[in-house]
């Protein structure tokens, strides 16, 4: 009951509203930890599913790595339940020590999971991979230091500049917060000048271009340097004006602006920029000690028998692993005492919660491991054509959803395989996501692929006159003779996406 006093003009009005309790009954649909599990590893891809393991290898002391042996012969064990019937499992509020079973976790079919899809070489022992020893790009710059004859001044202040260059050798950072760094870390007091004139020796260091703040700066200095190794090159000296002088009309490709400034003809014009588009735009890439060489190891391989395509996952899924013996044996232990101790009760409640934790692991992986190959058999169906000569023509159109009406699963679920997987062919390593691509319709009603047309657009502007390039207009009549029902605006969506600049910026000279 809840009490209002209102005041009004002529005195207070008194309210009184009732309100009623009542119990309401609703479904929530909740996630089991098998699901929790499933949905975390599903989209891990195979190189960082072994991380992943080891992780809970060292959280969980009840999981293991190694084959399973059953510990006790008198135990029998039942098959588990397949891969959909565990999605319906429930982690217990509380557990009932009474109804503890150590079968549960003798089941052979979780323990012996690896052979779900596995390929071959399983067995195989891992080879460690060569670790390259290289000197970085930092190292080789405070090497070269000695040879400018700086005073102690000036070489801890190049050494904070050379500190203060990125890994593609510029630096970026504003001359003056580079000041107030050396006043509060080397108590040298500074102005932007000195900074300057100290920058000026570092970027006579090799590799030319280094420690220069925009890519214009980068390019005069490598042709500066170029200029002064061949000073009677008149095409050298051209491409240094310009760098300098018609930078903004060399980058928008203005050609005929550029040849009223300089006065070039045009083959003087034409070797001049030709010496431009050579030049490194990123001295510093590959020189930096911190390169981390990146190795695309693919969840599926495929191999093609005979135009039977056969799929396997990756031998490197996963290791084998078990439910630990000891832990198991505790548990049986604890199932012929008395069960009286409550101190033992507690005990054996968290060794049961490692048990569920580690067989529920053991079952999210093989469910993971049926999953990806069921997603991927299906993509093979869709695509047979394609994976039998590797034409990107021949790729059908192909939306997650066709994916998942045909395998009875979620979007999501399909979508979570597709975003970080890949596959091994014999036409090369492709990722998922390659596979799935919107129709297109044509004159005759059907349907193509847009990585067709992609493929069509690519083929135009690789045999294009480079001296008048195909604008998006043009190319969409292109495509509309051939049939193909397109907008301009998709065709330039396509040319974006195949990272092709426009018409203006793809001329040549």
């Amino acid at each position: 009951m809840v009490l209002y006093l209102l005041g009004g003009k002529f005195g207070i009005t008194l309210y009184i509203t009732m309100q009623k309790l009542g119990l309401n009954q609703s479904l929530q649909q909740k996630l089991s930890p098998l699901q929790i599990q499933y949905i975390r590893l599903l989209q891990v891809p195979t190189a960082e599913l072994e991380s992943r393991i080891e992780e809970e290898l060292e959280i969980n002391p009840a999981l293991e790595e190694g084959e399973f042996e059953e510990p006790m012969e008198s135990l029998d064990s039942e098959t588990d339940s397949e891969a959909d019937e565990y999605e319906g499992e429930t982690e217990p509020d509380t557990y009932d020590n009474d109804d503890f079973s150590v079968s549960d976790y003798l089941d052979d079919d979780s323990a012996g999971y690896k052979m779900y899809g596995d390929g071959p070489n399983g067995d195989e022992e891992d080879k460690d991979m060569p670790i390259t020893t290289e000197t970085t790009l930092f190292e080789t710059l405070y090497t070269q230091l000695s040879f400018l004859k700086l005073n102690d001044r000036e070489d801890k202040i190049a050494k904070q500049l050379i500190g203060s260059i990125d890994n593609d050798g510029y630096i970026r950072r504003d001359l003056e917060a580079i000041t107030n760094d050396l006043a509060f870390s080397q108590n040298i007091d500074t102005d932007t000048e000195e900074l300057e004139s100290v920058l000026f020796k570092i970027q006579s260091l090799d590799p030319a271009g280094i420690g220069a703040r925009t890519l214009q700066e980068c390019l005069h200095l490598q042709l500066k340097r170029r200029d002064d190794e061949h000073p009677h090159q008149p095409e050298i000296r051209l491409a240094l004006e310009i760098v300098d002088n018609c930078f903004d009309e060399f980058t928008k490709k203005h050609y005929e602006k550029i040849q009223k400034i300089t006065l070039a003809d045009d083959d003087d014009l034409k070797e001049a920029v030709n010496i431009i588009i050579k030049l490194n735009p990123k001295p510093g890439g590959g020189e930096t000690g911190d390169v981390v060489s990146q190795y695309i190891i693919p969840d599926y391989i495929m191999v093609n028998n005979n135009g039977i395509l056969e799929i396997t996952l990756n031998s490197k899924n996963a290791p084998d692993l078990k439910v630990s013996p000891t832990y198991i044996e505790m548990f049986d232990t604890y199932e012929k005492s008395s069960k009286q101790d409550k101190s033992l009760k507690e005990a054996v409640t968290f060794v049961k919660q490692k048990l569920d934790s580690a067989k529920w692991f053991i079952d999210a992986i093989k469910q993971r491991q049926q999953t990806l190959l069921r997603t991927m058999n299906s993509i093979v169906k869709f695509q047979y054509e394609f994976f039998i000569d590797g034409d990107e023509a021949k790729l059908k159109p192909m939306i997650l959803k066709d994916i998942a009406l045909d395998i009875n699963m979620d979007i999501s679920t399909v979508s979570r395989v597709a975003s970080s997987k890949t596959i091994q062919t014999e036409h090369g390593i492709y990722p998922l996501k390659f596979f799935f691509s919107e129709g297109i319709s044509t004159d005759s009603g059907e349907d193509v692929s847009s990585r067709e047309i992609k493929s069509i657009i690519k083929e135009y502007i690789l045999n294009e006159d480079k001296a008048k390039p195909l604008a998006d207009d043009r190319l969409e009549k292109l495509l509309r003779d051939r049939g193909f029902n397109i907008a301009r605006r998709t065709v330039a969506k396509y040319r974006e996406q195949l990272e092709i600049p426009v018409a203006r910026l793809r001329k040549e000279l």
